[in-house]
Formats: C-alpha cells, structure tokens, sequence
C-alpha cells in the first residue's frame, strides 16, 4: 500500500474521521506521550499525526496499524467508539474496506473481542497475484489465517508459504509478512489477529 492509498471507511464521513481523531489523541494522552514522541514511536509524520488528531486527511490501513500497535490498541479501538452487548453479530457487507487493493481485493475488520488480550477478526479477499506487504508488529501479537477458497501465498521474513483452500496457518507477526493471492482464483481469507495483554488500565 503507498501513502497515497485511502482508507475507504474513514474518507465516508466527518463522524467517523472525528471518531478516529478523539480515540488516538485519548490514546496518546493516556500514554503520557507527545505528538513527536507518537510520531517516531509509530513511524507516521508529525504533519500526518497532527492532521488525524484535528480529524483531517484520510489515513491508510498502515497508518492506523502502526499508531494501534505504537499504543497497544487494537485497530477496531481507534476507529469505534465503546460498545457493551451481550452479543455482537457483524454482517460482512456492514464492515467498510479498511485497504482496497488495485485489482479490487479488500480487508474488512469485522469485529474486536473485548478483555485484556484482544482478537481482532479480519475478512480478505485478494486476487491473483494481489498483494499486501505489512510491517513487523510489536512483540506477541500472533496471527491465524484460514483460507477457504484458493489459495494464499504466504511469505514471513522472505520464505514463501502456500496456504491451499481448508487449510489454516498461524505464525508470528514480529516478522515482517505478506499476504498474496495464489492460484488462478480470487483467494479468501479468515484472519485473526491475537493481541497481548495489556496492562490493567492501559
């Protein structure tokens, strides 16, 4: 993804940029951290920073990553506002795109658990030789996929691992890692995204 990709959710309306606004600048203060001490943290400008926090611009999928992993948080956490029900059932068409690829693959996040050690639940489509590149997360956080059509093409750390239809594949997300569509078919995708502890209060 480049910096000029969007975040389609976002871009949709001035609620929910504001949303994402309040929740990192409350974030970032919670820290006890600064602008410039979020800025290099996270490796996102202090323009591009000082932009989200005022509810401007349009931040990308990888934006909002490395500030949720800069801070601990989960992505859902950042751009939601808190919600308490006893259950929570998440059409796939009511989860908005957070990255669109340039053959017309997505990731939709469909839902956060609650407690100290969040799970993140991701949707992904991508297409044949579609990819995306994400950056090594903070210590601890382990990812799942379960592909259940085609085929994903998996590369941790620069090995290439084929991920057929059926199969499930969990791994280390310190490293840095790809997910590319394999085969001749649209890949689809399950992910789950197993967040550490956080501190009590953090």
């Amino acid at each position: 993804m480049t910096d000029t990709e969007e975040w389609e959710a976002v871009g949709r309306t001035a609620t929910a940029l504001q949303a994402v606004a309040s929740n990192v600048k409350a974030a970032r203060l919670r820290a006890g951290l600064s602008v410039e001490q979020l800025s290099t943290r996270a490796q996102v400008s202090k323009g591009a920073l000082v932009s989200l926090e005022n509810a401007q611009g349009n931040p990308n999928l990888a934006t909002l990553v490395r500030l949720a992993d800069a801070l601990g948080m989960s992505v859902s956490a950042l751009t939601e506002g808190p919600q308490h029900r006893p259950i929570q059932i998440v059409e796939a068409a009511d989860a908005e795109p957070l990255w669109t690829g340039e053959l017309g693959g997505e990731a939709r996040l469909m839902l956060t658990t609650g407690g100290p050690a969040p799970v993140e639940v991701w949707r992904w489509r991508l297409h044949p030789g579609e990819a995306y590149p994400s950056h090594p997360h903070p210590a601890g956080v382990v990812e799942t996929v379960s592909v259940t059509r085609g085929r994903l093409t998996l590369v941790l750390d620069g090995a290439e691992h084929q991920v057929p239809a059926g199969a499930t594949a969990t791994f280390d997300g310190g490293v840095p890692h790809t997910y590319r569509g394999g085969g001749t078919e649209p890949c689809e995708l399950l992910m789950t995204v197993h967040l550490p502890p956080h501190p009590a209060g953090g």
